[in-house]
C-alpha cells in the first residue's frame, strides 16, 4: 500500500504564485517525534536545574544549620561546664558544713564533667550527651538542696536545744546555798538542796535562763510565789520565794525575760530567789548552767 503523502501550499501575499511541497507522512511523523523528544529532553533539563538548584539550596540550608547547632552545642558545654564547677563549689562547702555538723556525706555524691568541641559527625549524638550530662547536674542540685534541708534542720534544733538549754544567773546576786547536801536553816537537819539560793534586795528582777513556756505561776509549801518554765528537750526550771509575778502560765518567754521579783516567800530566811534545773524531772547542779 502507498505511504501517505501530504502536500503543503505556500501562497506568499500579494502573489498570485502557489507553491506546493509534498512531503510524505513517514518525514512528519519522525518531525512529530523528534519535536517531541527535544521538547521531553529540554523539560527533563529543567527540571533537573530545578531540582539542582533545590537541592544546592537544601544542602546550603543545612549547612548553615548544622553550624548553628554545633554552635549551640558548643556554648551549652561552656555553660554546663560553668554550672559544674559552680556545683564543685557548692558540694565543697556542703561537706565542709557537714563535717562541722558531724554529718555523713550524701548518697550519690559525686559530680561528672564535661567538655571537648563538637564534631560534625556526631552534633546529634553531642546534644544527646549534653542532655544527659544536664540531668546529672539537675540531679545533683536536688542532691544539695536535700542536704542543705537537712543540715538546715539539724542547725535549727541545734539553735533550738541552745536556746532551751539554761544558761546564765537568774538574777543579779550572791551565792548563799550551793546544790547537794546541807543542814535544814530551820531544824538543823541534814537535807538535799535542789538548786542554789541566790541572794538579792527584794523586787529584784528575775530572769528566765532559757527559752520556753510558763507552766506554773503559783504559791506552793516551801516555795512561795514560784515560777516554773517548760523549756523543751528534758529542760524544766524553777525560781522560788518571789515576790511577784510578771507572767502568767502558757506564756512564751525568752532567755533574759523579766519573769519575776525578788522576794522572801514561802520557807525562807530572808529575800533570795531558789533556783533549780531539771532534766527529765531529775534535779541537776545549777552550777553547770551558770
Amino acid at each position: 500500500m502507498p505511504a501517505k503523502r501530504f502536500t503543503v501550499m505556500i501562497i506568499p501575499e500579494g502573489s498570485h504564485q502557489v507553491r506546493r511541497f509534498s512531503v510524505r507522512s513517514t518525514v512528519v511523523k519522525g518531525f512529530l517525534a523528534a519535536t517531541v523528544v527535544l521538547a521531553l529532553g529540554l523539560t527533563g533539563l529543567v527540571v533537573d536545574y530545578v531540582m539542582t538548584n533545590i537541592d544546592r539550596n537544601e544542602l546550603q540550608r543545612l549547612q548553615v544549620e548544622n553550624s548553628s547547632q554545633r554552635e549551640e552545642l558548643h556554648r551549652l558545654v561552656v555553660r554546663l561546664e560553668g554550672l559544674r564547677q559552680e556545683m564543685v563549689v557548692l558540694a565543697q562547702n556542703d561537706a565542709k558544713v557537714r563535717v562541722m555538723a558531724k554529718l555523713s556525706a550524701p548518697k550519690g555524691d559525686s559530680i561528672a564533667g564535661v567538655g571537648g568541641p563538637a564534631r560534625d559527625d556526631d552534633v546529634n549524638r553531642g546534644f544527646n550527651e549534653i542532655q544527659r550530662r544536664i540531668d546529672e547536674v539537675r540531679r545533683q542540685i536536688d542532691l544539695r538542696r536535700e542536704s542543705q534541708e537537712e543540715i538546715q534542720g539539724i542547725l535549727n534544733d541545734q539553735r533550738s536545744l541552745l536556746a532551751a538549754k539554761p544558761f546564765g544567773w537568774p538574777v543579779k546576786g550572791w551565792l548563799t546555798s550551793n546544790f547537794g547536801m546541807r543542814r535544814d536553816p530551820f531544824n538543823g537537819r541534814r537535807k538535799m538542796h535542789e538548786g542554789l539560793d541566790i541572794a538579792a534586795r527584794t523586787g529584784t528582777p528575775v530572769i528566765a535562763t532559757a527559752d520556753g513556756i510558763v507552766s506554773s505561776a503559783k504559791a506552793e509549801p516551801g516555795y512561795g510565789k514560784v515560777v516554773t518554765i517548760d523549756h523543751g528537750y528534758g529542760y524544766r526550771t524553777i525560781y522560788g520565794h518571789n515576790s511577784k509575778y510578771h507572767v502568767k502560765v502558757g506564756q512564751r518567754v525568752r532567755r533574759g525575760d523579766r519573769i519575776a521579783s525578788v522576794g522572801n516567800t514561802g520557807r525562807s530566811t530572808g529575800s533570795h530567789v531558789h533556783y533549780e534545773v531539771r532534766l527529765n524531772g531529775v534535779p541537776v547542779n545549777p552550777h553547770k548552767y551558770l
